[in-house]
């Protein structure tokens, strides 16, 4: 059984170390096929970025014996050897100009010693620098160019005020490709976001982006035939020692870890670290990808734009939504799709144009996503929001709508000073995250606020029907609730109805109305 890992990312390792790889090699195939040529590729991070890279640079390096078993072994392809000028920015941890002038210098002067050659590499001529490399690895013979992770020194500085000047180094550098494209032979760019080309790629305008290619929806990641396949042994495994039976254990792991979608009529994929690691944690399930990265820039970014998940996720968006975008100008839910926080669910034809449904690819996301959201808010920890909601779904269950009220009162009083603004989105973002996070407990679910309810949470024994106002007085609420016409369908489910009416007052943060009727 083939061993597994999740921190190894050269695909050399990998081989010669027997660890498991899911063979991807058609579609590597499928881009050495095509040189000359250039691509690029966005996904999440920690979605095999870094060893697709590896992979590729091995290929190039034509190193053949590696690759026997899989796809591209018995590939027409002759293996050429070619110089390649490996520029890894994963590590990258600059946060302002000068500390990523003297990043770059590292990583120029590190492919000149890889190569054997001489560069004079300067700070302040860091594209000149670039283009000189090129020209003297690649006088004999075209060069191909592996960079990977392009925009994490962007993301480093995304909220700083440095980064419109770190912006225009990475644009002088990065040009440099675009510049000397005689000389290449081919190109592949990773990232994890897009950005405009008219912000980073200006003049680096012979990329293919291949990000939202249906030809190439599943090279990251791993599809469920590929799962099934590749971790038979595991599974088994963990089946045996959870005493359960492979039907019952595969619908739970994709549950947690699958629905990563990157087209609309393409299988989803899994994240290969959560997998990788909930089978070498023996079949614990756990918020692994998530984990390894926290999304606080989101967050203030989401707080910053008066963001609404409710809205947003209630309805389908235009393929806008999956542009590129300006520095000076980002859009939450862009950069939400493109770090993997949100995917597609399923696409609709209206007016002629195709319009996606949007969620959290898996349990995973969100509940961690959520958890993450709802303790920014609160200024609280992640293991604070968790008792706060397992007291709630308590009350919920044993129909104690006192202590309920009693819950949510400590919790709103505990919100810092500066949530306290008449902003509904705060608020609406809160109500949202609680109920997604109440339904991995108990049935919840929180609703747009169109003259519908906002949330109904189903027990087995209650339904409750909830509506929340922000600084509005209470008076006919639960009326106005009673007689709604898509009351009466809870009314014929056998189970105890309730309503409830609570205002929230921003001015104080406080829980100022609280109406309950048993229907």
């Amino acid at each position: 059984m083939k061993k597994l890992t999740s921190s190894v990312y050269s695909f050399e390792k990998l081989i010669d170390n027997d660890f498991l790889y899911v063979d991807k090699t058609e579609y590597i195939w499928k881009l050495v096929d095509s040189a000359p040529a250039s691509y690029f590729m966005a996904r999440p991070r920690r979605f095999g970025k870094s060893l697709t890279v590896s992979t590729l640079k091995a290929v190039f390096q034509g190193r053949k014996e590696l690759f026997k078993g899989l796809t591209i072994h018995d590939k027409e392809y002759d293996w050429k050897e070619y110089p390649v000028i490996h520029l890894d920015l994963a590590n990258c941890d600059a946060k302002t100009p000068a500390s990523l002038r003297k990043y770059l210098v590292r990583i120029l002067a590190g492919a000149a010693a890889e190569h054997n050659v001489e560069v004079e590499i300067q700070e302040d001529g860091l594209a000149s620098s670039f283009e000189a490399l090129i020209k003297v690895i690649g006088n004999r013979m075209p060069v191909v160019i592996l960079l990977d992770e392009y925009d994490k020194p962007i993301l480093n500085t995304i909220l700083a005020p440095e980064a419109q000047e770190c912006l225009t180094i990475l644009k002088g550098f990065y040009s440099t490709i675009k510049k000397c494209e005689s000389l290449e032979h081919f190109v592949f760019v990773t990232g994890v976001s897009k950005f405009s080309h008219v912000s980073i790629f200006s003049d680096l305008n012979n990329l293919t982006d291949i990000s939202m290619s249906e030809r190439y929806a599943t090279m990251f990641g791993y599809t469920q035939e590929e799962f099934e396949k590749y971790f038979s042994n595991h599974i088994e495994n963990v089946t045996k020692k959870m005493g359960i039976s492979r039907e019952e254990l595969l619908p739970e792991i994709i549950t947690w870890y699958d629905g990563y979608r990157f087209h609309e009529n393409a299988d989803s994929v899994y994240n290969p670290v959560s997998l990788a690691l909930f089978f070498v944690n023996g079949g614990e399930f756990n918020n692994y990808w998530f984990d390894t990265g926290t999304p606080s820039f989101l967050i203030e970014l989401i707080k910053k734009n008066n963001f609404s998940f409710e809205n947003i996720l209630a309805r389908p968006v235009s393929k806008m939504a999956f542009k590129a975008f300006e520095v000076t100008n980002i859009d939450p839910l862009s950069l939400l799709l493109q770090t993997g926080y949100l995917t597609i669910k399923s696409m609709e034809k209206r007016f002629n144009m195709p319009w996606y449904w949007l969620d959290f690819p898996n349990q995973e996301v969100g509940m961690s996503f959520n958890t993450y959201l709802l303790k920014a808010y609160a200024g609280t920890s992640d293991a604070e929001v968790t008792n706060f909601c397992g007291r709630i779904a308590e009350a919920l269950v044993s129909g104690d709508v006192e202590s309920l009220r009693k819950v949510l009162e400590v919790f709103f009083a505990g919100f810092p000073y500066d949530l306290h603004q008449k902003n509904e989105n705060n608020f609406q973002n809160i109500f949202y995250s609680l109920f997604r996070l109440l339904g991995y407990y108990i049935e919840a679910e929180s609703r747009t606020n169109n003259g519908r309810i906002d949330a109904v949470v189903k027990t087995d024994q209650w339904i409750y029907l909830f509506e929340f106002k922000i600084d509005k007085n209470a008076d006919e609420a639960l009326s106005q609730i009673k007689n709604k016409d898509y009351v009466r369908k809870y009314m014929l489910s056998g189970k105890k109805v309730m309503l409830i009416r609570a205002s929230f007052d921003t001015s104080n943060g406080q829980l100022s109305d609280w109406q309950t009727e048993f229907l």
